[in-house]
């Protein structure tokens, strides 16, 4: 049997629900999301088909790649978390092995490249630059290791926006780059309130996760004060050429985000944690969606 036979199952023994469980899937989706937002925003010329289809591949895959190493190299204490104890390579469904590196970084390199040949260097950096944030600075050396990990981990989503604005015009404009900041500030008061419903795991797993650190009641307060600055910002595209339909979507969103985030705060418990995070779901598709439907139609 050789190594690879050894550490891949044989490609009919993975099924779909194995494949976006390794690659994260539906992270990844989120992620292309935030680049085909970027590019909706941005000022530049539009794509053609082909281009189109390379940026959000490009930006699927290298996130995706991002998602599967993060996996491997979590392997150790992902049975510990029963939030993660079911993914692939914690139950050894999937063999945990280095010819996994080798197919992680492959696609990322490929998506990478392409990314390079179909659009242009911008483009390609800062699909590289999202992959390799979750997947290093992330993933590898801050998670285990300071509560800040999320807040500069998050940039991956940032990165994507740029990604795709860019992928129209290498020169960035004031949109994209709000909306970027919109996804830097998004990051931590949507993870922290998973963290807060996952606590026990985090802290049994040794990861220092902000409710780890200074307890759920004060984690929530920080969750309200970084949702209130996130919904502030969210409105800076207004001074930048997006309106009504904008406005409409981050008013509607952000008010539902505070909402929950509010109530979190006064009462911080897994029900209102989820509620919190659910929200904070809602908030970043009808502020990404309304930019694109802003930019685009009207």
């Amino acid at each position: 049997m050789t190594l690879m036979e050894k550490t891949l199952p044989h490609p009919s023994g993975l099924s779909f629900r194995t494949i976006a469980g390794v690659f994260k899937l539906r992270i990844g989706v989120v992620i292309t999301f935030t680049a085909l937002a970027g590019l909706a925003v941005s000022s530049g010329p539009s794509l053609s088909a082909l281009q189109l289809v390379v940026l959000t591949l490009a930006v699927l895959v290298s996130s995706a790649s991002a998602g599967a190493f993060n996996q491997y190299y979590e392997h150790d204490t992902d049975p510990l978390m029963s939030r993660t104890k079911n993914r692939p390579f914690a139950t050894g469904e999937v063999k945990h092995g280095p010819v996994w590196l080798l197919v992680i970084f492959g696609l990322m390199a490929v998506s990478v490249v392409a990314a390079w040949m179909a659009l242009n260097a911008w483009a390609a950096l800062f699909t590289f630059l999202g992959a390799f944030f979750y997947a290093i600075v992330y993933t590898v050396w801050l998670k285990r290791r300071t509560w800040l990990n999320i807040v500069f981990g998050g940039l991956a989503g940032s990165w994507a926006v740029l990604a795709g604005a860019t992928a129209a015009d290498p020169q960035v404009g004031a949109v994209p780059l709000a909306l970027a900041f919109v996804l830097f500030l998004w990051t931590p008061p949507h993870f922290w309130s998973l963290a807060i419903a996952f606590r026990d795991d985090y802290a049994r797993a040794g990861v220092p996760m902000l409710p780890v650190v200074v307890g759920d009641a004060q984690a929530a307060k920080v969750i309200f004060g970084s949702t209130v600055a996130l919904v502030a910002a969210s409105f800076i595209p207004l001074f930048f050429g997006l309106g009504a339909i904008y406005f409409a979507g981050a008013a509607i969103g952000g008010g539902l985000f505070v909402h929950k985030a509010w109530l979190l705060a006064k009462n911080a418990n897994r029900p209102t944690a989820m509620a919190c995070f659910h929200a904070s779901l809602a908030q970043l598709t009808l502020v990404l969606t309304a930019a694109i439907i802003d930019a685009r139609f009207f």
